[in-house]
């Protein structure tokens, strides 16, 4: 039964439709390999879920949308008897399959908007700081990626609009949507914090209130300079150089 969770198992559907069937959006495929091939009431991984859904970008984003469509996957984090690579399907929401259900859930954000959103951030994760291809800390080689986030969640109605977006890393937008196997152990967050000096700490708890770490005038720089092509960067790197050596 669509939208409940009293059907335990694969449904039979005889809609005609594949998940297998490349010319379906890459959202409509994810549902149906979760409606047909795991069922409510059963576990799958997400190894398994890009095994199976080939040729499509973001297969894991895709899933996610499903959310506020009135699908309930759970994680190990609300979830503690699943395993961390562990996803457990509790609700089929709206068949987005259908032609009147397929927009269910979903907000579109403009590319005029997207690009305010980001120059409005310089380019740059409001949640951990990162910069876009900037190198995670201690993790050399890696590139962050940046794409957008909500203030608010979806269940609490908020909008495709600017003022409820900001800009975030793949890694921290992962985090945030509660869909990833990378978990933070609480005892060593804390005890980190603990460790922080008294100003630091006061730093810490603003951005705890706002949920977002503010950009400092010399982040913004460097988000602007970052934006700039190679030969002119090193130019500028020059001229600062030249500008505190005068």
């Amino acid at each position: 039964m669509l939208g409940s969770n009293l059907w335990a198992g694969p449904l039979v559907v005889s809609d005609g439709l594949d998940w297998r069937d490349g010319k379906l959006g890459a959202r409509i495929r994810v549902a149906l390999w979760l409606r047909d091939e795991v069922g409510v009431g059963n576990t799958f991984s997400k190894a398994a879920l890009r095994t199976a859904i080939t040729g499509a970008e973001q297969v894991d984003r895709r899933m996610r949308d499903l959310r506020p469509a009135g699908w309930v996957i759970r994680t190990n984090l609300d979830k503690p008897s699943l395993q961390p690579d562990q996803l457990f399907l509790e609700v089929i929401g709206a068949p987005v399959w259908e032609k009147e259900h397929r927009a269910a859930g979903l907000r579109q954000i403009s590319a005029k908007t997207r690009r305010f959103v980001l120059e409005r951030d310089l380019h740059r994760c409001r949640r951990c700081g990162v910069g876009a291809a900037e190198a995670y800390p201690g993790e050399p080689g890696s590139a962050a990626r940046l794409t957008l986030g909500h203030v608010s969640p979806h269940a609490a109605g908020s909008s495709a609009g600017a003022e409820d977006l900001l800009t975030e890393c793949a890694r921290c937008n992962e985090l945030v949507k509660n869909l990833t196997g990378v978990q933070m152990d609480a005892g060593q967050v804390w005890e980190r914090i603990k460790a922080l000096p008294l100003a630091q700490k006061r730093e810490l708890q603003a951005w705890m209130d706002a949920d977002a770490r503010p950009l400092r005038p010399v982040d913004r720089a460097w988000g602007m300079y970052r934006q700039l092509p190679a030969v002119l960067r090193d130019e500028m790197k020059n001229d600062l150089r030249s500008l505190m050596e005068s």
